[in-house]
């Protein structure tokens, strides 16, 4: 059993400024963490090696980002994940949705043997929660989202439990399948300072443009990504008010002028 953890670094505020001209987060200088939906991820992961047994299951970690993104393989390698890559390329930079999970997928190619594919359901920088089924539809394999919990898992396949906005579904998929685990699935366990001892040699695999199976540059980055931004400004601070004040007949009155007079109805 071959799983596959999806991780990402994040900036550690929601205080990072935002380049005017591409709609790319400025992250150099940034103070960055580990995506707090993928520890749900990795939890998960290391729960169904528990289940397999060591000697049967393997946990990779793989992200996306600059070389500086090695930190968070090395904090997965501390929860119990076994081998780590990180795809890092000048020609990876400013990729949206659909070229991050295109960039994973050739990774994921790259390194190959998968069963099970978890990602957490979103990051917190981006918000989409696209990636994992983007991910999914380029790997050509079925896939569940918001995961609830973990049903059952044999040599052949997963059962789960997912929680949509007004049903609740049971899912039996066959390997390779992908999910993305709702926060609170497992409760994540803490790094290990034994393992961070154990581990501070293990190399983490670094895998750049060349080694993709497609190595055509504009499938990549800001040349593959169909999205783009007309404009980004920061909202005005308007806190400007007006009180009125008589009875609901004549409030509601003067509510519904101000609201004709500005537009809004």
């Amino acid at each position: 059993m071959k799983i596959c953890v999806c991780i990402k670094q994040v900036p550690a505020s929601n205080k990072i400024e935002t380049d005017e001209k591409t709609g790319v987060l400025k992250r150099a200088g940034t103070e960055s963490k580990m995506n707090p939906y993928d520890l749900f991820a990795i939890e998960t992961a290391l729960r169904l090696k528990e289940k397999f047994g060591k000697d049967n299951c393997k946990v990779t970690a793989v992200t996306m980002g600059p070389m500086q993104a090695k930190s968070v393989i090395r904090e997965a390698f501390m929860m119990g994940v076994d081998e780590g890559y990180l795809l890092s390329d000048r020609a990876f930079a400013g990729a949206d949705v659909l070229a991050t999970s295109y960039t994973l997928s050739q990774g994921m190619k790259k390194i190959g043997g998968f069963d099970l594919y978890i990602c957490g359901k979103q990051t917190t920088d981006g918000d989409t929660a696209q990636v994992g089924p983007e991910l999914s539809e380029h790997l050509n394999i079925p896939h569940a989202s918001w995961v609830r919990s973990i049903d059952n898992a044999d040599e052949r396949g997963i059962e789960v439990t997912v929680e949509l906005a007004e049903v609740t579904q049971k899912i039996r998929m066959n390997y390779p399948c992908l999910i993305t685990t709702e926060k609170d699935i497992f409760q994540p366990r803490l790094p290990s300072y034994r393992r961070k001892l154990a581990t501070e040699d293990r190399e983490v695999r670094v895998l750049t443009l060349s080694d993709m199976p497609d190595n055509n540059e504009d499938h990549y980055g800001m040349s593959g990504s169909p999205t783009k931004v007309e404009k980004i400004y920061t909202p005005k601070d308007d806190k400007s008010r007006v009180v009125i004040e008589g009875d609901s007949d004549h409030a509601a009155g003067e509510i519904t002028k101000a609201l004709y007079a500005r537009k809004f109805i």
